[in-house]
């Protein structure tokens, strides 16, 4: 059965050609003029045809083959593998461009993400600390302290704002970072993932927008999606979010909240200096829009000067500040903050208190009693030192086993290596699938965009693993990408395809 694909490209686009070829390509076999068993152009045909590089088609027809749509083989060409409905069932509906679609196809990843789940793997993935940073001894200590103190009382509830000897400690806790606040000024929350939620429903209403970069923290795409909101991402450079576009978006909208984590951001671990910082602060004021600062890494710093939060160089009240003690000490233990202005704090404490009442007193007592007893300082000391190494083992090593062609900024801080593979061959994606049969994984970059964009992205948390085991991991995901890559080569190599 011969082709009737057809393709109009916009070549002014923001929308990169391959993304394009996708979404036509999707299309047409979803309308079902293009139906099962349809050979497609070889890619050299197809891109002479269209004026395009060949690259583009080849990253096309990879993608749709990764997502079900396409099927190739070696001497006979490259095939719709079946019908619109049955290619529905097995993307999740996924369509480009509908932001339902684009949820569902994240999904989807997601799904298969949960392979790193096995116990046989070495896990690149999660973006927790791992357990031998934990400090179970002091843990332990403290537990026993508290229910000595304050016995049955410790187990009541607490009141919605937190318990006052913590919120006082966090006050205290901050100033050292620059931030001045009063305890009336501090909100304890379930951890960061809560703070960021509470934030949300307290100052943005169902289809209104926020703004925050692309790519960018995936846990604040949950919650935008859950609480139907709309997400407008912002391109970032070497400094962070692009202040141009951020505010040639402002001149002509009026989003609710602007969504930033100017230190070791995650995915990417750039660090926003301290002049975009304040020129942020600028426009954030100007504009009248909120600046909602996560800042769960900022002292995950291991080089380079410290960088003041945008908390500490707030002058107008327009920044609110969440921070956690759980990536930096016991992640289970959920405990949070918010730091904001007196005008905006009532209203989160009402939708904290119809949340979930409070956080476990239990547990911000015994994290008050860590603080003071000295134990977040030293394990932050600690595990920096630990995550300095762990970042250079992961350095060397992606250096020798990763790809030619590969990219990626060396950390200052933080838990996470952003790389990018290289423009020809296998996506994230694929490279996944056969990355967890040599029992590794990482986590796939499309996840962290609102857009479809990150398929040649990986985000790696080498704080996770012991240093041998960042080795090994590392030469499996080479080996992973060197065999993909000649399946993949042997199949566009073909005079048909």
């Amino acid at each position: 059965m011969s082709s009737m694909l057809s393709v109009e490209l916009d070549r002014n686009s923001e929308e990169p050609i391959y993304k394009q070829l996708i979404r036509q390509i999707k299309m047409q076999i979803e309308s079902g003029n293009l139906s099962a068993g349809t050979r497609l152009p070889a890619s050299r045909e197809l891109a002479k045809d269209i004026n395009v590089s060949r690259i583009s088609v080849v990253n096309a027809y990879a993608e749709l083959r990764a997502e079900g749509y396409l099927s190739a083989h070696a001497g006979r060409g490259t095939f719709v593998s079946r019908d619109g409905q049955s290619v529905g069932s097995v993307t999740n509906g996924a369509v480009a461009q509908s932001s339902t679609s684009r949820a569902m196809h994240d999904y989807s990843i997601r799904d298969m993400m949960k392979l790193a789940r096995r116990s046989d793997i070495i896990n690149f993935s999660h973006g927790s600390p791992p357990p031998e940073f934990f400090p179970m001894q002091h843990l332990q200590s403290a537990i026993n302290t508290v229910l000595e103190r304050d016995g049955a009382s410790a187990m009541l509830y607490e009141r919605p704002e937190g318990y006052g000897p913590l919120r006082s400690g966090v006050r205290d806790y901050v100033s050292a970072l620059g931030i001045m606040c009063s305890v009336d000024n501090v909100l304890i929350t379930g951890g960061a993932q809560q703070a960021i939620d509470l934030v949300l429903q307290a100052l943005v209403s169902e289809n209104e927008t926020i703004v925050t970069s692309a790519p960018t923290y995936i846990g604040i795409l949950d919650v935008a999606r859950a609480r139907r909101l709309q997400v407008h991402s912002i391109p970032m450079d070497e400094d962070g979010i692009r202040l141009d576009c951020l505010e040639y978006y402002l001149m002509e909208n009026s989003p609710r909240l602007i969504y930033v984590m100017p230190t070791f951001h995650n995915p990417t671990g750039k660090v926003m200096p301290l002049h975009r910082r304040r020129q942020l602060l600028n426009l954030a004021h100007e504009y009248d829009v909120p600046v909602l600062e996560d800042a769960v890494y900022h002292e995950f710093r291991f080089e380079g000067e410290p960088l003041p939060p945008l908390k500490a160089l707030d002058t107008t009240d327009s920044v609110i500040h969440v921070g956690a003690f759980t990536k930096m000490l016991l992640p289970g233990m959920r405990i949070g903050y918010i730091i904001t202005s007196n005008s905006q704090f009532d209203r989160l404490v009402r939708v904290k208190q119809a949340a979930d009442i409070s956080t476990s007193g239990f547990n911000q007592r015994v994290i008050h009693m860590m603080m003071q007893r000295g134990v977040i300082a030293q394990q932050l000391e600690r595990n920096n030192r630990e995550l300095k190494r762990r970042r250079d083992t992961a350095i060397e090593a992606a250096k020798r086993y990763f790809p030619e062609g590969c990219k990626w900024e060396v950390p200052q801080g933080g838990m996470y290596l952003w790389v990018t593979l290289p423009k020809s061959g296998p996506t994230a994606a694929e490279l996944f699938i056969t990355a967890v049969q040599k029992h590794v994984s990482f986590a796939i970059g499309n996840v962290f965009y609102v857009n479809g964009q990150g398929s040649r992205n990986i985000r790696v948390n080498y704080g996770l693993q012991h240093p041998d085991r960042i080795e090994e991991g590392f030469r499996y995901l080479g080996d992973a990408w060197r065999e993909l890559t000649e399946k993949y080569n042997e199949i566009e190599n073909s005079p048909l395809l």
